[in-house]
């Protein structure tokens, strides 16, 4: 999906609930960000208003294949198209970074969280919203959330493992049906249920993970073959040397 899709979804009632829904999955990991300096990549302009005010500064990437948009309308441009895998900062230049929109659309998405790895400050903080595998969010089109690929919890793992981060916590959102209607207004009453009861069938997982600042290097031990550089030599005992003197022929001198 393009950014023309993007926005014309949240701009429509579902898009404006499940905003409101996701927001709060992020509120409650990340309740300030005073004096933080805020990364978005993906689509993350309707999540980034969180942190805009009382972060030092606030930033969104847009991929070039997805596209850009101005963000925020009223104001100096905050929004960017970059190129995922080089992303246009230096090493440790953020502390948080929000991912939405970016993860599960990428053809390489092992990569796009290395760069992400190193651009994050040692001791920063990464969110992940990426649809859930089971969730039936996934199975309807007219959404966002199903399109790209949507990952397990188990699979979200590993790969955050892989590329050097930790899972420190995590969260679900959207466990509401993407119909409208009734369902609409009885969206937080489905989501404090389906908090409550652990339903494995949320629309998307809200990830959390902190960067591993020293990563596990494997060993490689080589195997190293002495050789002496003498031959050895054995040395003749004391009795051995006597015997042989008595036993030898006198000299002409003695004789």
């Amino acid at each position: 999906m393009d950014v023309i899709d993007l926005r014309n979804f949240y701009s429509g009632r579902l898009g404006i609930v499940a905003r409101l829904l996701i927001n709060r999955g992020i509120r409650a990991r990340w309740p300030s960000a005073t004096g933080q300096r805020v990364l978005g990549i993906g689509y993350p302009t309707p999540y980034l208003g969180l942190f805009r005010e009382d972060s030092e500064r606030c930033i969104a990437f847009m991929p070039a294949a997805q596209g850009v948009l101005k963000w925020p309308t009223a104001r100096p441009t905050l929004a960017s198209l970059v190129d995922e895998f080089s992303l246009p900062l230096p090493d440790s230049a953020v502390d948080r970074i929000l991912i939405v929109h970016a993860l599960e659309m990428s053809d390489d998405p092992a990569g796009l969280l290395r760069e992400v790895w190193r651009v994050l400050a040692p001791s920063g903080r990464l969110i992940i919203v990426i649809p859930n595998r089971r969730g039936v969010w996934t199975r309807t089109d007219n959404t966002p959330f199903g399109h790209g690929r949507p990952y397990s919890r188990s699979q979200i793992t590993q790969l955050l493992r892989q590329t050097w981060f930790t899972p420190s916590a995590w969260g679900e959102a959207l466990f509401m049906p993407p119909i409208g209607g009734w369902f609409l207004k009885s969206a937080m009453a489905w989501e404090r249920v389906g908090a409550a009861l652990s339903l494995p069938f949320a629309g998307v997982h809200i990830v959390e993970a902190t960067k591993q600042v020293y990563r596990v290097i494997p060993a490689r031990r080589e195997r190293i073959r002495l050789i002496p550089r003498l031959e050895p030599v054995l040395a003749p005992s004391p009795s051995t040397q006597g015997s042989s003197r008595e036993g030898t022929a006198p000299s002409p001198r003695d004789r």
